[in-house]
């Protein structure tokens, strides 16, 4: 459904605020609808790790693990925390276009001073360092709302009674969901098994065409058998240890020199695609079928009798 960053500074009331959003939104929401808090509290994270930079890494990494857990069309997910770098709210707003979730950013406004006050009167044990406290505050990227990762913006100072809830509401309930886009998508990764269906299907195929054109003249469409690695379910028993590759020949002698410099233009492309994901338009068909048919094509256009 959406996700809800809060963001602010230390100690300047953002748990509260978290609260006031959370128990609007239980009590004006379907009850099919989870709503849930995430904080530094629920996740055991202690103040001392915002006092040394590589613990402070290791609880914003935990923060996000339990973010991509909890993120759902079904769910309403407030992120209790600082979330103080600007980068670390863009990672948030990816992951929320990735899951199909509405976005909003709350802005608890409050003054350095007064933060400091708060700070200070704490006695629950989860009281920043003086020191820790200033440096936090000093590093702080605060939100705009003319960056789209922090749009919506809602900014409650700390001073503010009614705060804006029936706005936030709607924007986590009926705004806009911004689909994935090409940062944001998963990237279809290709088999396991896919480099070497490769290697095997083109070498086999060029071995079937030597062969067949030292038995005689080739030319014109041919069919080649090829050995297939498994057996496929959409033939029959007779045939299913073997591959039928259609292709269009020149009317003139092949030389294994260029078939081999067309295999290694064709496999070093696809070998890139398997590393990085599909480069190519619509889905990549990795089976053996799909690598003979697009290598058989690949010959015909390198060879100059592309249909």
């Amino acid at each position: 459904m959406a996700l809800i960053t809060i963001s602010g500074y230390p100690s300047s009331g953002k748990s509260t605020r978290a609260a006031q959003i959370h128990d609007f939104l239980s009590s004006n929401s379907s009850p099919q609808l989870k709503i849930k808090v995430i904080s530094d509290d629920d996740l055991a994270v202690d103040r001392v790790s915002y006092d040394d930079s590589l613990q402070e890494k290791i609880a914003r990494a935990t923060l996000f693990t339990a973010i991509t857990r909890h993120i759902a069309k079904d769910t309403i997910l407030i992120v209790d925390g600082m979330n103080y770098i600007k980068g670390f709210r863009y990672q948030l707003y990816c992951k929320a276009r990735e899951a199909g979730v509405r976005v909003a950013t709350v802005y608890v406004l409050a003054t350095p001073d007064q933060c400091q006050k708060w700070n200070d009167e704490r006695r629950d044990g989860k009281r920043y360092k003086p020191q820790t406290l200033d440096a936090l505050i000093q590093r702080f990227e605060e939100p705009s709302s003319m960056v789209r990762w922090d749009a919506p913006l809602f900014t409650i100072p700390w001073d503010d009674p009614t705060p804006p809830l029936g706005r936030i509401s709607d924007a986590v309930t009926t705004g806009i969901v911004k689909p994935p886009n090409v940062g944001t998508q998963i990237t279809p990764k290709a088999p396991t098994d896919a480099l070497r269906t490769l290697e095997h299907t083109t070498n086999a195929l060029v071995s079937a065409l030597m062969a067949s054109q030292a038995a005689g003249p080739l030319g014109g469409p041919i069919v080649l058998i090829i050995d297939s690695l498994e057996p496929s379910s959409n033939t029959s028993a007779d045939d299913s240890s073997v591959l039928h590759v259609r292709l269009t020949l020149p009317h003139r002698a092949l030389t294994l020199s260029e078939l081999q410099r067309l295999k290694r233009q064709f496999v070093a492309a696809r070998r890139k695609a398997v590393t990085l994901g599909s480069t190519e338009k619509g889905s990549v068909d990795w089976g053996e079928e799909g690598v003979g048919r697009a290598f058989a094509e690949f010959l015909e256009e390198g060879l100059g009798v592309a249909r």
